[in-house]
């Protein structure tokens, strides 16, 4: 029961870490767009949100500050995206290649004795 909790435990680390990470870049990211192109905060965090998770940005930019803002946030962002994506379930992802691996060599044993039996 102790081992649960700790994974439980984990999992809510996790989850607080990867929220907070992805919380801070959109706010930059807010932050930065309403400066550099003077969009309203929630534009700009539309568009943002719009850019972190690769569908890419509701309109053009329009000020070079602001394009340049765009693409350094673009790299920056889905990456963070992937890596807190990654960060969260990666435990559960892992569990499941490692099962899958378990199954597959289980299969192949049991199909070598087979060959063999039919030698």
């Amino acid at each position: 029961m102790r081992r649960a909790h700790r994974h439980h435990h984990s999992l809510w680390r996790r989850g607080v870490y990867s929220v907070a990470l992805l919380t801070v870049l959109l706010a930059i990211g807010t932050i930065g767009m309403h400066a550099f192109e003077g969009m309203g905060y929630l534009e700009a965090f539309y568009f943002m949100s719009m850019v972190a998770t690769a569908q890419g940005p509701v309109v053009v930019p329009h000020a070079p500050g602001g394009k340049l803002f765009t693409v350094f946030m673009a790299f920056v962002s889905v990456g963070a995206v992937t890596a807190a994506l990654g960060y969260l379930f990666g435990p559960f992802f892992t569990r499941i290649w490692r099962i899958s691996v378990h199954k597959l060599e289980a299969e192949e044993k049991l199909l070598a004795a087979k060959f063999k039996e039919r030698r």
